[in-house]
């Protein structure tokens, strides 16, 4: 069972940048393809991105390709989410997840995982 604790939200400006931090507890963390998601209020859960145990592949939401880069640190068990040109519509509550399954199922069908608490990023216009 990998225990997930998120960090690094904020308020920042349109424009601004902010980078997330998932740090996880747990000696498989390394096994694990992490994944973060978001969550406006009064709407659904929307995949944002996700990494593979190894990092050398991701994956990104549409709506984020370009400006958000995930990464992962392997000896510090921890994943980040680096957020560039911020928008008013990416303001929600970010979390982030751990996936033990095979990369190739977790970009064909989603991060299965137990999200965390999240942290709050609000970018004003």
């Amino acid at each position: 069972q990998v225990q997930l604790v998120e960090s690094g939200g904020g308020l920042v400006q349109a424009g601004g940048s902010l980078r997330l931090s998932c740090a996880a507890s747990g000696r498989t963390f390394n096994s694990y393809a992490m994944g973060w998601s978001r969550q406006a209020p009064g709407k659904e859960r929307e995949f944002v991105a996700a990494i593979d145990w190894s990092g050398s592949s991701t994956s990104y939401a549409d709506s984020v390709k370009g400006r958000f880069t995930i990464s992962r640190d392997n000896a510090k068990n921890t994943v980040y989410l680096q957020m560039n040109s911020l928008k008013p519509e990416d303001t929600a509550v970010y979390s982030c997840a751990a996936d033990p399954r095979a990369w190739i199922l977790v970009v064909t069908t989603g991060v299965l995982g137990s999200w965390g608490q999240g942290t709050q990023v609000t970018v004003s216009s």
